[in-house]
């Protein structure tokens, strides 16, 4: 069998949700469904648009945290950790036991231990000159 390698930047759909599908058929038989489900919280001004977020899903008895962004005006005002404590109790609904977030940024990573996460992993230089600090929080 004759094997072609492709490196590309602008993956097709398609090829994207059939290398999906077939690391989720793996993933389920190695170590059963994972029950992933997205979860989101958002914060809107009185016009409707999103100033803070947070994006991401549950699976396998944890949360993890993709995105959370708040808008500079809110900024400092306890909105991360509102949306956190929101999603970790969606999470604990769920059946969740954890929850994982990362970030590079110095004034998150604080946000993150205020709301009782605890690193547990960190890569140096990712981004150049940070770092990308892996935080974990246990679910009661």
């Amino acid at each position: 069998m004759t094997l072609a390698f492709e490196t590309t930047d602008t993956p097709a759909a398609d090829d994207l949700a059939t290398l999906n599908a077939r690391l989720t058929a793996f993933n389920d038989a190695d170590v059963g469904a994972s029950g992933r489900r997205a979860l989101a919280v958002f914060q809107r001004d009185a016009e409707g648009e999103i100033v803070a977020g947070l994006s991401g899903y549950t699976a396998w008895g944890w949360l993890y945290v993709q995105w959370l962004w708040v808008g500079e005006a809110l900024r400092g005002q306890g909105v991360a950790g509102q949306m956190l404590t929101a999603a970790e109790a969606e999470a604990k609904a769920r059946g969740c036991h954890g929850a994982l977030i990362d970030t590079f940024s110095p004034v998150a990573r604080r946000t993150y231990e205020r709301q009782g996460y605890q690193c547990f992993g960190i890569v140096e230089d990712f981004p150049p000159g940070r770092s990308r600090i892996y935080l974990q929080k246990r679910l009661a």
